[in-house]
């Protein structure tokens, strides 16, 4: 549980968050939240003050709040410590506060209500007073490109427009098969189409409220990230450093992630210059397993392709969920577990590993000696220390 503190801003119009129920311990002390990671006890508080936070609902600012709180026999200075000890404690928001973005969210109300369980988990995650709308209100302008249309990546796509990411692109080639439609991803209809143009329908399908009203500009927005999700089960396992080297040059965060037979894998997220990448993924890998690169080119001549390549449903589900949470997280402005690390998970026991991406010396990508991707390495190994 968070301690909390007498200091924080106080919020214009303080509202306590929806997303946390609120229960009482005792007659004098009140807890927020459920779970370990955003409960929060407050303590001591009288009968009065107890009442008054019934009245922080957002809808009155701090002047009628004021003169509400008297007829409790509660102060102007009793009522500011209160609402400046919850801010401090992550528990109150303000429904007004985040900005012109955010404002201009709120006038899209079919929008809002489609987002409101999002808002609410990203007030949790970012705790100051009108942040998380900021945040949620930001994914309008940013433009993400997903590689890969199938079972595994038209889902991710989906799931990013759904959650507010303004323009989602889908490359893909050929047209899809049966075995690429999956629920929430491409549907029956789609068998035949052009897989880019099935998954480019199913974006503005999943997109809150509709897409929003691009202007010119936005054509030349630059990339936030690419979400790598190949259909081809070898590009997944090893990744072609090849087809990274102009992301790379460019500067271009990608995220890596798919199915490959039992496994599902999700990252690296490669911070060009900042962490592990494909090729030094591929050249560990090499130096760990002197057969590997013979392997590597007898699966990549093509003469052993599956005609099916295995892809569970439910796993494809799960890495598609994963991904897209860990592609939120990092366009939301936080490195998330998969920054220079990747996980994996196979069936039918479905435990997630990870395992650091080192940045190796003879890569092109220069990260080696690049102190922001030391520390998120020893991050990733120390978060999967404590894990296991």
């Amino acid at each position: 549980m968070r301690a909390v503190t007498t200091t924080g801003v106080l919020a214009m119009h303080p509202m306590l968050k929806p997303a946390l129920r609120r229960a009482w311990r005792d007659r004098a002390t009140v807890q927020f939240g459920i779970t370990p990671a955003q409960a929060v006890v407050v303590s001591p508080v009288d009968p009065a003050t107890g009442h008054f936070l019934e009245l922080l609902d957002g809808t009155q600012g701090l002047p009628i709040l004021y003169e509400r709180a008297r007829a409790l026999d509660l102060p102007p200075a009793q009522v500011d410590e209160l609402v400046a000890r919850l801010t401090a404690a992550g528990v109150v928001d303000d429904p007004t506060a985040g900005g012109p973005a955010a404002e201009a969210l709120r006038e899209r109300a079919r929008a809002l209500e489609r987002l409101r369980p999002d808002l609410a988990s990203l007030s949790l995650v970012h705790p100051e007073p009108g942040d998380a709308a900021a945040r949620l209100a930001a994914r309008a302008a940013i433009r993400v490109q997903v590689r890969g249309a199938g079972r595994v990546g038209a889902s991710v796509a989906a799931l990013l427009s759904g959650a507010g990411v303004g323009r989602v692109d889908v490359l893909d080639g050929g047209l899809a098969q049966p075995g690429d439609v999956a629920p929430g991803g491409l549907p029956d209809t789609a068998v035949g189409e052009r897989r880019a143009t099935a998954a480019g329908q199913l974006v503005r399908r999943a997109a809150p409220g509709g897409p929003p009203r691009r202007a010119r500009a936005a054509e030349q927005t630059p990339l936030s990230l690419i979400v790598v999700v190949p259909r081809d089960p070898l590009d997944v396992y090893a990744p072609n450093a090849v087809d990274t080297e102009e992301w790379i040059k460019g500067g271009i965060p990608h995220l890596h992630a798919g199915v490959v037979e039992t496994t599902g894998v999700v990252g690296p997220l490669v911070l060009p210059g900042g962490t592990g990448c494909a090729g030094c993924l591929s050249l560990g890998r090499a130096e760990r397993d002197a057969g590997w690169p013979r392997l590597l080119a007898q699966w990549r001549s093509g003469r052993q392709r599956t005609a099916v390549p295995a892809c569970d449903l439910a796993l494809a589900a799960a890495v598609a969920g994963l991904a897209a949470a860990h592609a939120l997280a990092f366009l939301d402005g936080d490195l998330p577990a998969s920054t220079g690390t990747r996980w994996e998970a196979s069936l039918p026991q479905l435990d997630w590993r990870s395992a650091p991406v080192t940045p190796h010396r003879d890569c092109f990508c220069g990260a080696v000696g690049n102190t922001r991707g030391e520390e998120v390495s020893g991050a990733a190994r120390a978060h999967d220390t404590m894990a296991r």
